[in-house]
């Protein structure tokens, strides 16, 4: 606890040696309560831990401003249900950030781009969708679930070279039947 003190050069917790045991002594019943209560809002052990961190600092910081000692548990589960929800709140914030410049971009790409990448997505879907049964499968889960060979031999109960040679086909009649778009549009 010193050591901790010491990093915080002109905190705000006395350095009154009874303070200090105190609120080791409380500290010690609640282990892990401001992990828990974290994690119990975030759903995420790294994140969780930070906050239980942060508001351990903070309980640490302020322990000489609690009125009411006894009530340690409730101020400090309080503390990490705050920091926890603030730092939901901040996800949320930078997460709208990111798709408002993302939007921006999509416009400054222009509308033709947007509307010409989404009919590709769509013919490149339709000539999925024409493909055989037993080549669609192999071509949706290495292609698109991204599993590799030996994974989809796996999961389909087929020999690998029979994935193999299945993924080939696929490739070859996606490839035929999206050939007019490629010799419509070069850039692509």
């Amino acid at each position: 606890m010193d050591a901790l003190a010491a990093s915080f050069p002109g905190s705000a917790v006395s350095q009154d040696a009874s303070l200090e045991r105190e609120f080791e002594r409380r500290l010690a019943d609640c282990p892990t309560l401001a992990y828990r209560v974290a994690l119990g809002v975030l759903r995420n052990p790294a994140e969780a831990e930070d906050v239980a961190q942060e508001a351990m600092l903070r309980a640490y910081r302020n322990f000489h401003r609690l009125r009411d000692r006894e009530s340690f548990r409730a101020w400090l589960v309080r503390t990490a249900w705050r920091l926890a929800l603030d730092r939901i709140r901040a996800a949320g914030r930078r997460e709208r950030r990111e798709h408002a410049a993302f939007l921006d971009g999509q416009r400054a790409a222009g509308i033709e781009n947007v509307t010409a990448a989404r009919e590709f997505e769509r013919q490149v879907a339709r000539a999925l969708d024409a493909l055989p049964e037993k080549l669609r499968l192999v071509m949706t889960l290495a292609a698109i679930e991204g599993y590799n060979t030996s994974e989809v031999a796996k999961l389909t109960g087929l020999p690998e070279g029979t994935v193999k040679s299945r993924l080939f086909l696929a490739r070859k009649k996606l490839a035929e039947s999206l050939e007019w778009i490629v010799k419509r549009n070069p850039s692509r």
